[in-house]
C-alpha cells in the first residue's frame, strides 16, 4: 500500500497545479446519529449555492446514505461505479433539489481502502478533475468514531460538528474532537448547534463544548451557529423537499440562512491558500498507508 500511496502522490503533485479556482473541502461529522446532521449539510449547501457559490455534496456516510432520500430522488449511480471503472466521475455525479451537485457514496468507501495501484490511479485522475469546478465540496460524513469518518475529518480544510443541546449529543461531539485532536492533527473545527429552543440555549452549548476543548485539548472550537427546533423540519423531511425550500420563511431557514451567511462572511475575509482537493488527495493517500 506505501508504494501505491507514493506513486498516487506523484500523480497528484504533477496534475493537482492545473487551473486557478481554489476548491474548498469540508466535512460535516457528528458524535451520534439522529442530530440532524444530514438534512443540516444538504440545506447549508443549498444556501451557499443560492448565495452565488458552486457546490457539491459529497454522501459520505457509508451506512445511512441519505442525501437523496432527503430530496426525494434515486441515486442512479455512486462512487461504487466509478470505482469499478463502470463510470467516469461526470457521470455519477447527480442533480437534486433546486439543481444542487451531489454524489451517493454507498459501499464505494468501503472499496476505495482495498484498491489496486491501477484502480487509484484512476480514481486520483478522476478526483483531481473536480479541482476547480466547483467551490465547496461537501462530504457528508457518518456519525460517530468510524475509521472512514476520521480519515475524511483529517483531510479536509475544515470539519463542521453537528450536535444538540442533548447531553449524550454534546458528550459525543467533544468525543470527536478530543478524538482527532489526540492523533496529532491540526483541524479546523467549526460548531453547530442545531434543534435549539432559543439563541441563548444554542450559546449555552456551544459555550460548554468550547470551554472544555479549551481546557483539556488547549484549542480554540469557534461557533458556526445555531439552527432552531421547528416542526417544518421534519414535515420537510417526510414530503422529502430540503426545509428552505419547502419552508423558505420559517424559522429554521431564517437560522440556517444566518448561519450560512456568517459563513460566507468569514470565508470572504480570511486568506484561503489554493490547496483545495490537490491537498485533500495527498492528506487521504498519507492515511491510507
Amino acid at each position: 500500500m506505501r508504494d501505491q500511496a507514493e506513486g498516487l502522490r506523484n500523480l497528484v503533485q504533477t496534475q493537482g497545479d492545473k487551473g486557478t479556482r481554489t476548491t474548498r473541502i469540508i466535512t460535516v461529522t457528528s458524535g451520534k446519529g439522529g442530530v440532524g446532521k444530514s438534512n443540516f449539510t444538504l440545506n447549508f449547501a443549498l444556501r451557499l449555492q443560492a448565495l452565488g457559490y458552486k457546490v457539491l455534496v459529497f454522501d459520505a456516510d457509508i451506512g445511512l446514505a441519505n442525501i437523496d432520500v432527503l430530496m426525494g430522488v434515486s441515486s442512479t449511480y455512486s462512487l461504487y461505479h466509478l470505482l469499478k471503472k463502470e463510470k467516469t466521475i461526470w457521470e455519477i455525479i447527480q442533480k437534486g433539489s433546486n439543481d444542487i451537485q451531489f454524489i451517493a457514496g454507498g459501499s464505494g468507501f468501503n472499496d476505495l481502502l482495498r484498491l489496486s495501484e491501477e484502480e487509484l490511479n484512476y480514481f486520483a485522475e478522476q478526483v483531481m478533475q473536480l479541482n476547480g469546478y466547483v467551490d465547496f465540496i461537501i462530504f457528508d460524513t457518518g456519525a460517530g468514531l468510524s475509521k472512514e469518518t476520521l480519515k475524511f475529518i483529517l483531510a479536509a480544510e475544515e470539519a463542521i460538528v453537528v450536535t444538540t443541546p442533548e447531553p449524550t449529543s454534546i458528550t459525543d461531539a467533544y468525543a470527536i474532537i478530543k478524538m482527532v485532536n489526540s492523533m496529532g492533527h491540526h483541524v479546523s473545527f467549526k460548531l453547530v448547534i442545531n434543534r435549539v429552543t432559543d439563541a441563548k440555549e444554542g450559546k449555552q452549548t456551544a459555550d460548554k463544548i468550547a470551554l472544555v476543548a479549551k481546557q483539556f485539548l488547549n484549542i480554540q472550537i469557534p461557533t458556526l451557529g445555531f439552527v432552531d427546533d421547528d416542526p417544518v423540519v421534519s414535515k420537510a423531511v417526510k414530503r422529502q423537499i430540503p426545509f428552505t425550500i419547502a419552508y423558505p420563511n420559517s424559522n429554521a431557514t431564517s437560522s440556517l440562512k444566518t448561519l450560512t451567511d456568517n459563513y460566507v462572511k468569514g470565508y470572504r475575509e480570511i486568506e484561503i491558500p489554493s490547496i483545495g482537493v490537490k491537498s485533500f488527495l495527498n492528506k487521504m493517500l498519507r492515511l491510507l498507508k
